[in-house]
């Protein structure tokens, strides 16, 4: 693991690892090496067994960073002798941590497998493309993810459907204890404790690495009819100082803040307004609307099912408009989320452990999953586009 989602979405599957009898060992890539994007998270998630950064990759390009956490993760697995090696997602840690594991003879399993946006510029859609021609054992959260892996050539015996732990993972949060006075303390210094608010996050770097892009993008977050409460990833937080773009009066910036105050406030919120991946899967399960400012998806899911709308900067007031409708909220507040039940941590051990001996569980037959994937991997929706 290297990045924040990566730790919340695997935590549970770790504990399940562990109450199983498995060593789960947890190697850290120092992708995220800010404390404050990383190493609290591992300490809220209750991860013990941690090894230190595979390197240290302050400033260093993504060529470089993937070639430096690739030789120290293969030193670190070369020391262990894992019987398997679990990924998560589409990061460049992830990306890394395959082909570490893999050039020792070491069985991978991808953890949310076959997400595609089609869009080769997205730096994640090359990781998901790479891990997902080195993985022995493709985990996918929906019946579409699993057909883009089969219309791409996998397998069929080694995709799954799992679900995704995302679900399992906020559901744990939301019963931590301190993130609804954690997240009421944010609104009260931001003198928003007893106003409807706006979460947003800004991140990518098609938002942040273009001043005007950046520009524009706050000042659409300052056209909304409530207050918008920002907590800013340290890269924009440096983009806005250093480029002194202006942030309107509406927008509050605030420091980051750890996963269950923050689903705190995306639950407190009326609409939530990001560039983030996983965030487009959280919203299904906390059932809140979500302008997306992307021109494309990896998870057309949350779309389909109505959680979210894409949308560029300029029409963000629009989409929100749509998404607030009372007759929509009323669909979405008895919507099931489409990343599964909440047992996806167990079906991903059962594959984890199977690498190794029998299957501790019933998995889903290939043809169950064609049908549920609309009876053919060519029917499989594509990615979702503006």
């Amino acid at each position: 693991m290297g990045t924040r989602p990566e730790i919340i979405k695997m935590a549970p599957v770790v504990h399940e690892l562990t109450a199983r009898g498995a060593r789960a060992r947890t190697l850290l890539t120092g992708q995220h090496y800010d404390r404050a994007l990383a190493g609290s998270f591992v300490e809220a998630c209750g991860l013990t067994d941690v090894a230190a950064p595979a390197a240290e990759l302050a400033g260093l390009a993504r060529g470089e960073q993937v070639a430096a956490m690739v030789v120290g993760l293969s030193a670190q697995l070369r020391e262990l002798a894992p019987s398997a090696v679990l990924v998560q997602g589409d990061t460049n840690s992830a990306n890394a941590g395959a082909q570490a594991a893999h050039y020792l003879g070491l069985p991978v399993v991808h953890v949310e497998a076959g997400l595609r946006s089609g869009d080769r510029g997205m730096p994640e859609e090359v990781n998901r493309l790479l891990i997902g021609a080195l993985a022995d054992v493709h985990c996918a959260p929906t019946a579409a993810s699993a057909a883009n892996l089969l219309r791409a050539g996998a397998d069929p015996h080694a995709v799954h459907v799992t679900g995704n732990p995302v679900v399992e993972a906020v559901r744990a949060s939301l019963r931590a204890p301190d993130g609804p006075a954690a997240a009421q303390e944010v609104l009260r210094r931001a003198g928003l404790e007893h106003h409807d608010v706006v979460l947003a996050t800004v991140h990518r770097a098609e938002n942040t690495d273009d001043p005007a892009a950046l520009a524009a993008l706050l000042a659409a977050l300052g056209d909304l009819p409530a207050p918008v409460v920002l907590p800013a990833h340290p890269r924009t937080s440096a983009r806005i100082t250093a480029w002194g773009v202006p942030v309107p009066a509406s927008v509050h910036l605030v420091e980051p803040v750890d996963h269950a105050a923050f689903l705190a406030l995306a639950e407190r919120a009326v609409l939530v307004v990001s560039d983030s991946g996983g965030l487009q899967e959280e919203v299904t399960v906390l059932r809140r609307p979500m302008v997306v400012v992307r021109s494309t998806t990896e998870r057309p899911e949350s779309v389909d099912a109505g959680f979210c709308r894409l949308s560029s900067p300029a029409g963000v007031a629009r989409a929100a408009a749509e998404l607030l409708r009372p007759e929509h909220l009323a669909r979405l507040a008895t919507a099931p989320s489409p990343y599964g039940d909440g047992r996806a941590s167990e079906r991903i051990a059962d594959l984890a452990l199977g690498t190794t001996g029998p299957l501790a569980g019933p998995l889903r037959p290939f043809e169950e999953l064609l049908l549920a994937a609309g009876g053919r991997p060519g029917g499989a929706e594509q990615p979702q586009r503006r």
